[in-house]
C-alpha cells in the first residue's frame, strides 16, 4: 500500500473510530456496522479451488490489514457454487475504498496472483454479485457464535412488497425478534438491511450453530415459544403483510474462514 493511501485510510479510520467514541460518550446508539456479502459462481472445482485458495492466502490477510475483520468465507455443503464471502466493514468508506486498496498491496498481489491474473480464456470465476447492508440498530455488530469443526450457518433473506413493509419487518426484529431468537438458541451472526442489491426491498441475516442437530433443536423450540406465538400474531407483523419471499440457504465454513 502506498504511504498516501495509507494515510487516508488511517484518517478515514481514524474520524469514524472518534465518531463512534463520541457517539458512546453522549449515551448515543452505537455506530452500526455496514456488510458486504458476495457470492461468486463457479462453474468447476478448478475455479472453486482457486477462489478459495485466494481468500485464504491473499484476500483475508489483506483484508485484516485493512481493518476488515473477520471474513467469512461459506460453501453450500451439497452444492458447487455460489461461494458467498462476507466482509464486515466499520464505514461506507471502507467499502468504497477496499477493491483500491487490495490493489496497493503488494504482499496481496503476489499471493493472489493466479487469482487476480486469470486470463479470460480460463477465467478465476463466472461471474460476482454483491450486496451492500448496513447493520440493524438491535444488532448494530457482527458476533461469532460457534466455534466449533461442526458449525453450520443458515443465510436468510426477506423480501417485502414495499418499502415500508419492509421497514415493518426490521422494526419487528429490532424490538422483540432479535431477542427472541437469542433466548431459543438461534444464534445471529448479523442482520442487515438492503441498501443495494437484487430482489430490493429485503433484509438479509445469518445465523451460526455448533451443529446441525444445535440448529434443529433451536427452530423446533422457536416455533413453540410462547413469546414468539404472541409476537407473530400480533396484525402488524403479519407474515402475508410484510413479506413476499424468503429465501433460505444453509452453509457451510471453508476452511479459510474466520467466521
Amino acid at each position: 500500500m502506498g504511504r498516501r493511501s495509507f494515510l487516508a485510510m488511517t484518517a478515514a479510520g481514524a474520524a469514524w473510530m472518534g465518531a463512534a467514541e463520541t457517539a458512546r460518550a453522549a449515551g448515543e446508539a452505537p455506530v452500526r456496522e455496514c456488510y458486504e456479502l458476495r457470492a461468486y459462481e463457479v462453474e468447476t472445482e478448478a475455479q472453486k479451488a482457486g477462489l478459495l485458495a485466494y481468500w485464504g492466502d491473499a484476500a483475508i490477510p489483506a483484508c485484516n490489514r485493512l481493518g476488515v475483520h473477520p471474513v467469512g468465507v461459506f460453501v453450500a455443503p451439497d452444492a458447487l457454487s455460489p461461494v458467498y464471502v462476507l466482509l464486515p466493514h466499520a464505514s461506507l468508506e471502507s467499502v468504497g475504498s477496499l477493491t483500491e486498496n487490495l490493489l496497493a498491496d503488494a504482499a496481496h498481489l503476489a499471493a493472489g496472483a493466479a487469482f487476480l491474473d486469470a486470463p479470460a480464456a480460463n477465467p478465476a470465476y463466472k461471474r460476482m454479485e454483491s450486496s451492500l447492508l448496513k447493520a440493524f440498530a438491535g444488532m448494530p455488530k457482527l458476533e461469532r457464535p460457534a466455534e466449533s469443526a461442526t458449525r453450520v450457518f443458515q443465510l436468510r433473506i426477506y423480501e417485502s412488497p414495499s418499502v415500508k413493509t419492509g421497514q415493518k419487518k426490521i422494526e419487528m426484529f429490532n424490538t422483540a425478534e432479535i431477542g427472541i431468537f437469542r433466548k431459543v438458541g438461534l444464534h445471529p451472526v448479523f442482520f442487515g438491511e438492503a441498501l443495494v442489491g437484487a430482489r430490493m426491498p429485503n433484509l438479509t441475516y445469518m445465523l451460526g450453530f455448533e451443529s446441525a442437530d444445535a440448529q434443529k433443536a433451536a427452530w423446533d423450540t422457536f416455533r413453540t415459544d410462547p413469546d414468539w406465538l404472541e409476537l407473530r400474531a400480533r396484525p402488524e407483523y403479519a407474515d402475508d403483510e410484510i413479506l413476499c419471499g424468503i429465501t433460505n440457504i444453509v452453509l457451510s465454513p471453508a476452511e479459510c474462514s474466520q467466521i
